[in-house]
């Protein structure tokens, strides 16, 4: 009614978004559910979760994800959002971040006890994720084709972007595949 595309109202909306997703989690946490896999009982934040029925310590995944996908992707965002930028970019950025951030919390989560681990030992998360750095990523390609500042800056983002997202992944790839370990 008002001559926005979706893509203005989801740009001015994304920022908001993890405020949201951070207090799901803060929920998920209190209620002791959506734990997080097995660890190291030396870890001084590892819990032990009555609702399990073990009585060993897990991560607090919950609390991870809050972390990550509310507080830092807010940081983000906020930021982010605070230039003028071409629209579709914000969007981009939240589907980058949020696929990103999801993908890796993943590791520590305990997956689904109907479905498990998938292909390549990823979780039904993690599979869902991807898409929508994909999806992000090539948002911000075709910003690029559209960026009124100019096809240098937006290439320059892009290019950065992109980048970071192919580290990240291969990454994850090589956690998942097992030829690297956190802490060794």
């Amino acid at each position: 009614r008002r001559g926005r595309s979706f893509l203005a109202v989801t740009d001015f909306i994304a920022p908001c978004v993890p405020t949201g997703l951070a207090a799901g989690r803060l929920g998920n946490f209190i209620n002791g559910e959506l734990w997080g896999r097995e660890a190291d009982p030396s870890l001084p934040w590892a819990m032990v979760y009555p609702q399990s029925g073990q009585t060993f310590a897990r991560h607090p995944s919950q609390l991870y994800q809050m972390l990550l996908e509310g507080l830092l992707l807010f940081v983000i965002l906020w930021w982010f959002a605070n230039k003028p930028r071409p629209v579709g970019a914000v969007s981009a950025v939240f589907l980058i971040g949020y696929g990103s951030f999801r993908f890796l919390a993943e590791f520590a989560r305990e997956p689904d006890s109907f479905l498990g681990l998938l292909g390549l030992g990823l979780s039904m998360g993690q599979w869902l994720s991807l898409p929508m750095v994909i999806a992000g990523v090539l948002m911000l390609r075709k910003n690029r084709e559209n960026d009124p500042r100019g096809k240098h800056m937006a290439r320059a983002l892009a290019l950065r972007v992109g980048l970071s997202v192919a580290l990240f992944l291969l990454i994850m790839l090589g956690w998942a595949m097992g030829w690297v370990r956190p802490g060794g």
